[in-house]
């Protein structure tokens, strides 16, 4: 079943309801996509029968399969599935499938399912040691992008998307997946030098989140094996274990019966099919076949409650209804279940929702899911976030919330909201179904597996939720939603950043006390109108010109309104929609901290007449968006829709840009969540690199630099309004519309909503002191920043300033392919060579804002000891290719892979929505979309040189370091 009625929540990622990346931004409990539900706690549902080799799981369903995708499996048991997608087109995406993972680890293999990941591109038969990655880019995949692979509880995959459907890119990608099924060469040499990269792994993903997990699992699956399982597994196992362990859990389980190959492309799938059974069909098992682990049963339990303090971490509330897994097949009555939970799961989110944007919130954001974890146990789970000082009102918030809609259910009013909402999401998807990416498709195909799924489309996945929802009564999803909240519990799981007092004993007294609060039922909301239907008399076009190359359509409004139009095929009824106003950071003063950390405030406060929370119910059969960020050269609003909900997608960003509301519950709650925002971040290397490096490599400008913790203490929304509204209200407007639309369309929508606003002054000339930022100055020594995590992990990353994009275009296209070439190399002699870090990495950037800014930066994630290393072959890689330059084979591998991620980016939506932006302003913009392919294709090796030998110096290097400060 295609999203969002197919699984797409694991208790494994729990919820994540406040989101930092950068800068903070609050996310709402919106929970559209919920897993599968099963049969009552009081129905028996064994786990289903392993499918036979070679069955798919539609033969023991009455469920439909998608017709579009043919579905076959060799005399060996080896399943595929192939579908024909031809947009974009000539690409394609692979990927292949092993069912398992740590799950069916050995206690001396902890670990190894995910370190025989690793070894799948450290050399077979066919393929030298480390000549994988290369053979690949030589295709133009760039590793990483679209050379991937992953490990879990159950499963494992490999992933390659290919840019080409070629014959030689094909066969050579099939060929590499069938040497991964069976002819690894699994050497001792090999998997010593890998162990340093393993290691790093787990270095980086042992964060305050990750240990809060595997704390949960532990309380939540007591004497169950998943808690003992975790894919990176054990550290002892990963320094010791010898390859002859990794070798038994490769023979035992890459076997063909365990195995898929899914292939999604522009080809014919019959010759595809051929080429399947002519490279597979002689595949065959080596040795006794492994098990499938006994998971161990789910424990009775009445309410318990285990408090875990972690420092770093925000403070997280579960409760949690423990049951025996529904394992049983895939039916149109299964899955009939499963909508009706949804709703009510839909119903009582909204409810947390509103009071979380209440005058008084007892928490920051909160949500019900429900989820088979792994196959172990199925959950339900109540979940939230609140300041670190709140956790009794958010618990008894939680409570009464869940208990109310447990006693009362749902009224039938919110039942019909939520079922238009999701019928506006499934229409949405059924329109744009014949546009999905290669790689969406052959990913939703393997999402199928692991619970024996029956793979549907967009279109059934809509005539299906019709039929299930046809003359459905409040009463049945009241009594569905009621029958979710039991099994062992309510188990009540809170992290902390500090202690509570009384730790376990106090939760549970607290939560039993709120358990006897009577609660009554919901309230009836009141009716609301949209009230921005209309901004005036349309406004008029002055002007429109034809950028005939570029298939795009500048107008002018005689109001002073600009809109660029790009009508594209890429995605059948998707509309993206960009409004620019004014210049954003360029009209920030430099010497005050920006208030960007907060600009989610602005659509969380919602309108001047309605309410975020009124504007969703109101207009909840519509497809919309509307976020709100400060860009480097406007202040931006932005939306996706559908061509049928243009008008809307209009008026919601045209109301924010012109009548705010400006309501203070939002920028509360993100103030009340940035009390714990710097021990995030302090908490990894990762974290005070993401926070600090911005403002140090602009030379501290206030614009870029991420608040303290007494700055965001006391930060007001006056504050944010004084740097933001008065741009909002005054500045020039320019509106960029890409995507399944005519240009008269949008042009006609953009008159009756921005093109009739008053007209707007033109901006004053700019300071040019303004387009100004510093680099930082060289450093002898690295700069030492520290964080409060293991002593054991550390980061160094090492710049060099170059300049921005206007000064020189083919040179910076040159430096470009240059930040290419070292990452190359960095990652031969780091990651391949020396086998000491997961992750090394070269970024670059030349700033088409800020005036003789930019630079190409490499960083590494490795232990202490090893730092000065780092400097030093990074050093030493610079030098060498500033005097010898790159080897023809180097060029090829760094060009071909960054043309095609440009070309494939070309085929996007949002590729143009962001390039388009300022073109009308400057034009510039439109020679740096047609040059950027042909301008890197002109790159040569003495191009490379040459800018290694400008700009790689060391004594122009900026160095950093970010060590624990138990490691100074």
């Amino acid at each position: 079943m295609t999203r969002p009625l197919r699984a797409s929540l694991a208790l494994a990622a729990t919820l994540s309801l406040l989101a930092v990346s950068g800068a903070f931004a609050l996310s709402l409990p919106h929970l559209p996509h919920i897993p599968r539900v099963g049969p009552h706690a009081s129905e028996t549902a064994p786990r289903a029968a392993r499918l036979k080799p070679g069955e798919w799981p539609q033969a023991r369903s009455d469920v439909q399969v998608d017709p579009d995708i043919r579905f076959g499996a060799l005399p060996n048991g080896m399943r595929y599935a192939i579908r024909k997608q031809s947009i974009p087109a000539g690409q394609a995406a692979v990927r292949f499938y092993i069912d398992a993972g740590s799950l069916e680890e050995t206690d001396a293999q902890q670990g190894l399912a995910h370190f025989l990941e690793h070894m799948a591109f450290k050399g077979s038969k066919a393929v030298p040691e480390n000549d994988m990655i290369k053979i690949l880019q030589r295709h133009g995949l760039a590793f990483g992008a679209d050379t991937n692979a992953s490990t879990g509880f159950s499963q494992t995959i490999y992933k390659l998307d290919l840019p080409h459907t070629d014959d030689e890119t094909v066969d050579t990608s099939l060929m590499l997946m069938r040497e991964i099924a069976s002819n690894l060469t699994l050497s001792q040499e090999a998997m010593d030098h890998e162990r340093g990269v393993v290691l790093s792994e787990e270095r980086t993903r042992d964060t305050p989140s990750y240990r809060i997990l595997k704390s949960r699992f532990s309380f939540l699956f007591p004497g169950q094996r998943l808690p003992t399982r975790y894919p990176i597994g054990q550290v002892d196992v990963l320094k010791t274990a010898p390859v002859s362990q990794i070798a038994d859990f490769y023979h035992r389980y890459y076997r063909p019966d365990r195995a898929v190959l899914v292939v999604v492309g522009d080809f014919d799938p019959a010759a595809m099919e051929a080429k399947i059974k002519a490279r597979f069909g002689d595949w065959t098992p080596v040795g006794p076949a492994g098990t499938d682990p006994d998971l161990g049963k789910v424990k009775p339990r009445e309410t318990e409650a285990r408090l875990i303090v972690e420092p770093g971490a925000p403070l997280g509330l579960q409760m949690t209804w423990v049951r025996t897994p529904d394992l049983s097949a895939d039916t149109l009555a299964k899955r009939r279940r499963e909508i009706v939970r949804l709703l009510g799961f839909q119903v009582l989110n909204r409810r947390f929702q509103a009071l979380a944007r209440s005058p008084q919130p007892p928490f920051l954001a909160a949500g019900a899911f429900k989820a088979d974890q792994e196959h172990s146990a199925e959950v339900t789970m109540v979940v939230a976030n609140a300041a670190p000082d709140r956790w009794q009102p958010a618990l008894d918030a939680m409570e009464q919330e869940t208990r109310r809609a447990a006693l009362y259910g749902v009224r039938q009013d919110e039942l019909d909201r939520e079922i238009v909402e999701l019928r506006a999401s499934l229409k949405a998807a059924a329109a744009g179904a014949a546009t999905r990416r290669q790689a969406e498709l052959a990913d939703e195909i393997v999402g199928s597996l692991d619970d024996q799924e029956v793979v549907t489309n967009p279109a059934q996945d809509l005539a299906f939720f019709d039929s299930a929802v046809k003359d459905l009564k409040a009463k049945d999803v009241s009594e569905a939603l009621k029958s979710l909240f039991n099994g062992a519990g309510p188990l009540l799981f809170v992290s902390t950043p500090k202690p509570v007092e009384g730790g376990d004993q106090a939760l549970l007294t607290a939560l039993k006390a709120f358990q006897k609060t009577e609660v009554s039922a919901p309230a009836a909301q009141a009716q609301v109108t949209w009230p921005y239907e209309s901004f005036g008399p349309p406004g008029k076009v002055a002007e429109s010109k034809d950028i005939t190359d570029l298939e795009t359509t500048f107008v002018r409004f005689e109001n002073g309104v600009r809109l660029t139009v790009k009508p594209t095929k890429f995605r059948d009824d998707e509309v993206l929609v960009r409004v620019n106003i004014g210049r954003g950071m360029l009209d920030l003063p430099r010497d005050r901290q920006s208030l960007k950390w907060a600009s989610g405030a602005v659509i969380e406060g919602g309108l001047k007449k309605i309410s975020n929370e009124d504007m969703e119910r109101v207009l909840a059969s519509k497809v919309f968006g509307a976020t709100f960020g400060v860009g480097e050269d406007a202040f931006v609003l932005s939306g996706t829709t559908r061509r049928e909900d243009l008008d809307t997608e209009l008026q919601v960003l045209t109301a924010y840009a012109s009548e705010p509301g400006w309501r203070p519950q939002g920028f509360e709650r993100i103030k009340a969540a940035s009390k714990t925002l710097q021990d995030q971040y302090e908490a990894t290397d990762s974290g005070v690199l993401g926070r600090d490096l911005s403002g140090l490599l602009h030379g501290g400008d206030r614009r870029f630099t991420f608040p303290s913790r007494s700055e965001m203490a006391s930060a007001s929304l006056a504050d944010l309004q004084a740097q933001v509204a008065g741009h909002l209200a005054q500045d020039p407007i320019e509106l960029v519309v890409v995507g399944d639309v005519s240009v008269e369309a949008a042009t006609d929508a953009v008159a009756r909503t921005f093109g009739a606003l008053p007209p707007r002054k033109p901006l004053p000339p700019l300071d040019p002191a303004q387009e100004k930022v510093a680099f930082p100055a060289p450093t002898a020594q690295p700069l030492v920043l520290t964080h409060k995590g293991r002593a054991d992990q550390a980061i160094a990353y090492m710049a060099w300033p170059t300049a921005d994009f206007w000064s020189n275009p083919q040179r910076a296209r040159e430096d470009a392919v240059m930040g290419e070439v070292m990452g190359l190399r960095l990652i031969e002699q780091i990651r391949q060579v020396q086998g000491a870090t997961y992750s090394p990495s070269v970024s670059y950037s030349h700033s088409l804002v800020w005036t003789g800014w930019g630079y190409v930066s490499a960083a590494v994630e490795v232990p202490p000891q090893k730092l000065d290393g780092f400097f030093a072959d990074v050093a030493k890689i610079a030098a060498d290719l500033a005097a010898k330059g790159p080897t023809a084979d180097e060029l090829e591998r760094a060009k071909k892979p960054r043309i095609d991620a440009i070309r494939k980016s070309q085929v996007t939506n949002q590729y143009w929505l962001s390039e388009l932006s300022g073109a009308q302003e400057d034009p510039r913009h439109l020679d740096f979309i047609r040059q950027l392919v042909p301008g890197t294709e002109r790159v040569s090796a003495v191009d490379v040189q040459r800018a290694a030998a400008t700009f790689l110096q060391d004594a122009k290097a900026w160095k950093l370091e970010v060590r624990a400060q138990s490691a100074k």
